[in-house]
């Protein structure tokens, strides 16, 4: 069988469809070296090598690049200094009197840079219910040439049809870019599904670890390719050798890290759904789930996060006060479990006002399920709940 048919999980371990060995093949290492070099030397002086300035290119990154292209099944791969890197590089693809369509419900530091850098280089956005295609057809102006989408959004985790609004798009002569941080290629491939440029914080689920910020780009084709890889060298915004090894280190354990860890997840969905002090469970896996059936058909798995909502901040941060495994902080997708609390963490750029309307609420928690035994993480949870039933009884709230 050739290196390209091989399963996702196969191809986790082993790289990209050109390493057609398992090791390097000049000392025999199963790991790829670490080039900690600013420049090489060059042999000739009439032609350049492959690489002359680790800003431009670097051996080690560029496996790491090489691999997930061909994880996402797309002409040419990127690894930036962070995820955040990559989405602003690729929206610098636009020009001044552009018109970018963007999901309503997005990261907040996405959030960030469309409302507050892309308007100085008169690069104008509207917000949109994406997974409304009639109103998103409807927003779509002359001067549209970007439709971005992130699905599963954060950290509601509402389900856009990539495929129909990539058609949209094209019939517009748009860019689709879609967000794949929580399904990973593992789940979900967008390319496939028709977008130009796939986007990652690979600080997330690819890495793994809580150890790394790194952010990829994977492009459909080579000539878009070429023009993205022109802007990250040009404002220098690369992953450095040491990083890209972690990276492709993390990526070698993803098919079994993220199948575990969504496993678990879907028992904890399950416990918080009985629970009467918990009003609302979001979670893609869900028959109920808005968008269940969309999800169902573009993607392989329901991932590992889920959000839920508390009666308000006071039973929020009762919860948050108690619980005694997932750690408390921002970011998402490692070993361990971690609880993040939206309205002042990962959606903090976001006005109130915007959040309320995206059902970002002060009651509203979100888990990033790790690898501790599922049955652990209940127990810890539902002691974390009965603390909040207290809480409120204290106060005289009646359950």
């Amino acid at each position: 069988m050739r290196p390209e048919n091989d399963q996702l999980e196969t191809r986790f371990i082993h790289g990209s469809a050109n390493n057609r060995s398992h090791h390097e093949p000049a000392t025999g290492a199963v790991n790829v070296p670490i080039y900690l070099s600013s420049t090489f030397h060059q042999e000739s002086f009439d032609t350049m090598g492959p690489y002359d300035y680790s800003r431009s290119g670097n051996p080690t990154r560029q496996v790491l690049e090489d691999t997930i292209a061909n994880l996402e099944g797309g002409a040419r791969g990127l690894a930036f200094s962070s995820g955040m890197a990559a989405i602003s590089s690729a929206f610098m693809l636009l020009s001044a009197g552009d018109h970018v369509l963007v999901s309503k419900d997005v990261y907040g530091g996405t959030f960030r840079l469309i409302t507050e850098m892309l308007g100085k280089y008169n690069i104008d956005h509207t917000f949109v219910n994406m997974t409304d295609l009639n109103e998103t057809s409807r927003a779509i102006q002359s001067n549209t040439k970007v439709i971005y989408v992130e699905t599963p959004s954060n950290p509601c985790l509402n389900i856009t049809d990539i495929e129909g609004v990539a058609k949209l798009a094209k019939a517009h002569g748009c860019l689709t870019f879609v967000d794949n941080t929580f399904m990973t290629p593992l789940y979900q491939n967008p390319l496939e599904l028709g977008a130009d440029i796939v986007l990652h914080s690979a600080t997330k689920f690819l890495s793994g670890h809580s150890d790394i910020i790194a952010g990829l780009a994977v492009t459909k084709n080579e000539e878009l390719g070429e023009r993205l890889a022109f802007i990250q060298n040009s404002f220098g915004s690369i992953l450095g050798a040491q990083d890209s090894y972690q990276l492709i280190q993390g990526i070698k354990t993803l098919g079994a890290r993220l199948k575990q860890s969504s496993d678990s997840a879907l028992k904890i969905v399950s416990h918080l759904q009985e629970h009467s002090l918990v009003e609302e469970v979001y979670y893609p896996g869900l028959s109920h789930h808005a968008g269940h059936p969309i999800h169902r058909r573009q993607s392989t798995g329901a991932g590992a996060l889920l959000s839920f909502r508390l009666a308000d901040k006071e039973a929020a941060k009762a919860f948050v006060e108690q619980i005694r495994l997932p750690v408390f902080a921002v970011s998402l997708g490692a070993v361990e479990s971690i609880l993040s609390y939206p309205a002042t963490m990962s959606h903090a750029a976001m006005p109130e006002k915007e959040r309320a309307k995206r059902g970002i609420t002060d009651g509203l928690l979100r888990l990033s399920v790790g690898l501790e035994h599922p049955g652990d993480l209940i127990e810890d949870i539902e002691q974390a709940l009965q603390a909040v039933a207290r809480t409120r009884q204290k106060v005289g709230v009646s359950l």
